[in-house]
């Protein structure tokens, strides 16, 4: 049995959907590739993602109070390191990715698997990132479409 320490074996023993984190504060947009999300709650249906307080996109939610999380499809594998490997504070992420606005006019990006609109309703600390607990206000999925998912630090 290993140790786990930062970084952990946990990245190589669970497997989870590849999503991008979308927000706006006034004209500010952020967005950020996560896969640590998931659903807490059925009434009402609450879906948690863990950000990193460091990351742009934590700021924009906690000031906007609200995101949406894109699930992207299996063909999207280039748009989801395109979230995750630059910053938001030094880089226009939408410069050159298609995008239409959804509620609260936040980016929701095209061609995604799904989108989930939540309104941010509770925040907790978890070790180094933060728990942003969403209240899901509507959500679109293309049933034609695979998730991209991630395992073992890799798209797959």
């Amino acid at each position: 049995m290993s140790t786990v320490k930062g970084g952990s074996i946990l990245d190589s023993s669970i497997t989870t959907g590849v999503t991008v984190i979308t927000t706006r504060n006034q004209q500010q947009l952020g967005g950020m590739t996560a896969a640590w999300i998931t659903q807490v709650s059925l009434n009402p249906v609450l879906l948690m993602v863990s950000i990193a307080p460091q990351r742009n996109s934590h700021h924009l939610i906690k000031s906007s109070g609200y995101f949406c999380v894109n699930v992207l499809a299996e063909s999207q594998k280039d748009l989801g390191k395109h979230f995750g490997l630059q910053s938001g504070r030094n880089t226009d992420k939408f410069k050159d990715v298609t995008f239409k606005t959804g509620a609260k006019d936040i980016p929701v990006l095209e061609g995604v698997k799904a989108v989930i609109m939540c309104e941010l309703v509770s925040t907790y600390t978890a070790g180094d990132h933060d728990l942003f607990i969403g209240k899901v206000i509507s959500i679109e999925e293309d049933p034609a479409k695979k998730a991209l998912v991630f395992k073992a630090r890799d798209y797959f």
